[in-house]
């Protein structure tokens, strides 16, 4: 087991989330002659507060939980403990659904993040459609203006993925949590992919994000560096005495 090592809150701005004694056990089967069900504990008494307009570092070693932190979060995995948005109390079993517009995620394979066979438009346009937010008009306006923002010619809407670089597949991957303009933005692992011109690129661009839009995120990354140049605060995964 690892234990999390956390900064004391900052003061300056009021809790955007709050996490008290989170814990989450995965429970895997033995396929053996005698099929014994064992309990591996992956979190356990996580407690966590990222405030608004701030960038959160999590790093740690592989296998710590800190993908797995990121999707209790999200509701992508269930878990026990408080998850507190807003100073709302959200459930901790798996409500995906009604947590899409407080936080999304950015993941480490861009090329992998993407439909091949869509254009970028339309994969940045998805989400406002699939949430039913706006008219078709509004969602090319939007589209526009967040390829603008992404450092991307509004060309590039009419674009396949295979006709990106991978770090303009970032980009996108980064504009399209962004659409339905959610109070925190989660990058796991978000640079891991890239060389480390681009992923600096991509930490700036980040940072920009941060300030333009007053948005939260919580960066996730084994790259100690890329934390500390980031973040304005950071919490550490590290190997507990007991485990």
């Amino acid at each position: 087991m690892y234990k999390l090592i956390t900064p004391n809150a900052a003061a300056a701005s009021p809790p955007l989330l709050v996490i008290r004694n989170l814990s989450c056990a995965y429970t895997s089967r033995n396929f053996g002659l005698f099929g014994k069900t064992e309990i591996k504990k992956v979190l356990e008494n996580i407690n966590l507060q990222i405030n608004s307009g701030e960038i959160f570092g999590l790093t740690g070693a592989s296998g710590c939980g800190k993908s797995t932190l990121a999707r209790c979060i999200l509701g992508l995995t269930g878990c026990e403990g408080e998850i507190i948005f807003c100073g709302e109390k959200q459930e901790t079993k798996n409500k995906r659904l009604r947590r899409a517009r407080l936080a999304q995620m950015v993941f480490q394979n861009p090329g992998a993040s993407l439909n091949p066979i869509k254009n970028i438009g339309w994969l940045l346009a998805e989400p406002l459609a699939m949430h039913k937010i706006c008219g078709r008009e509004e969602r090319e306006r939007r589209v526009d203006e967040m390829l603008v923002r992404l450092g991307l010619d509004p060309s590039y809407k009419n674009r396949k993925p295979r006709e990106l670089s991978g770090g303009q597949k970032q980009r996108v991957c980064i504009g399209r949590a962004l659409m339905l303009e959610p109070k925190l933005l989660i990058a796991d692992e978000s640079i891991s992919a890239l060389d480390v011109s681009v992923g600096a690129q991509i930490l700036n661009l980040l940072r920009e994000l941060n300030k333009t839009l007053g948005l939260s995120i919580l960066f996730i990354s084994h790259n100690a560096n890329a934390v500390e140049y980031l973040c304005d605060r950071m919490a550490v995964f590290q190997k507990s005495d007991s485990s």
